[in-house]
């Protein structure tokens, strides 16, 4: 017959593992939007510049040194993209962002044909004139073409980052584009909806540096993601959303090298162009 002493005691540590177990999904939940800012949205630019992330965003202790030494399991999902088409990126840089072009009263539209569908979304010059300018100066020069998109966040966070010719998180054009449209009310409630297409940077919350400092990476949500809003908001997909449900499906598995996590499928940018719409 169990006494009440025991009885207290094995309710204290019913108690005590529930407490436990609550506080070890929090500190994942916490890695995964953490690194999901930090890591799928920092952009390192080719020149050296390294964005803090971690001091920056925190994090905690305790049985993470473990987890980020495990090696992960290669993934087995199918991958349902086609082979690119042949051709390299042509890696350019400048040094200077390019002379504005763009009307800021017209609105220019995106078309990016990607091994696993075509992705589309439109741009407003009269919000993001830089950022819009920028694009249409890279798209004539064929600098996206043959590039991939190197990282999928899946967690707190749903984004497709495109845009390096590396495919490291490290490329970009050579020149750095302000922030723009940060005040955009579609993004009330730091939540950046489904269907965005917004600027990765180097921006630091924690010290406030790193402002302007967009280049050529870009990401594309998927999903509703709670994100402060620090990442210029410049176009809105009007097609495709299904080509990044079947990327996300595919998953990705997380590089123990350079702490990235690029998809399972192979999403290369063939071809993309910019027209006024």
């Amino acid at each position: 017959m169990v006494s009440s002493e025991q009885r207290r005691k094995q309710l204290a540590r019913e108690k005590y593992e529930r407490q436990q177990r609550r506080r070890a999904a929090a500190r994942r939940r916490a890695r995964v939007r953490n690194g999901a800012i930090a890591l799928g949205l920092a952009l390192v630019l080719a020149a050296g510049a390294a964005y803090a992330a971690a001091g920056g965003l925190g994090g905690d202790d305790g049985g993470d040194k473990a987890d980020a030494e495990r090696t992960p399991e290669p993934s087995k999902a199918p991958d349902p993209c086609d082979k690119p088409a042949k051709g390299e990126p042509n890696g350019k840089q400048w040094k200077k962002e390019p002379a504005m072009k763009v009307d800021k009263s017209a609105s220019y539209a995106m078309s990016l044909d990607t091994t696993c569908g075509t992705i589309g979304f439109e741009m407003d010059a009269s919000k993001t004139p830089r950022t819009a300018n920028s694009f249409r100066f890279l798209t004539e020069k064929k600098f996206f073409d043959h590039t991939p998109c190197h990282r999928l966040v899946d967690g707190d966070i749903h984004v497709l980052q495109c845009g390096d010719p590396q495919g490291t998180g490290e490329g970009g054009p050579g020149y750095t584009i302000p922030d723009e449209n940060l005040k955009d009310p579609r993004l009330k409630g730091e939540t950046y909806p489904a269907g965005t297409v917004a600027m990765a940077n180097q921006y630091n919350a924690k010290t406030g540096k790193g402002r302007d400092s967009g280049g050529s990476q870009f990401f594309l949500v998927y999903e509703d993601s709670k994100l402060p809003p620090d990442y210029t908001p410049f176009g809105r997909i009007t097609q495709g959303m299904d080509v990044l449900k079947k990327i996300a499906k595919a998953g990705s598995t997380p590089d123990p090298q350079t702490r990235n996590t690029p998809p399972n499928a192979t999403v290369v940018i063939d071809r993309a162009t910019v027209r006024e719409s």
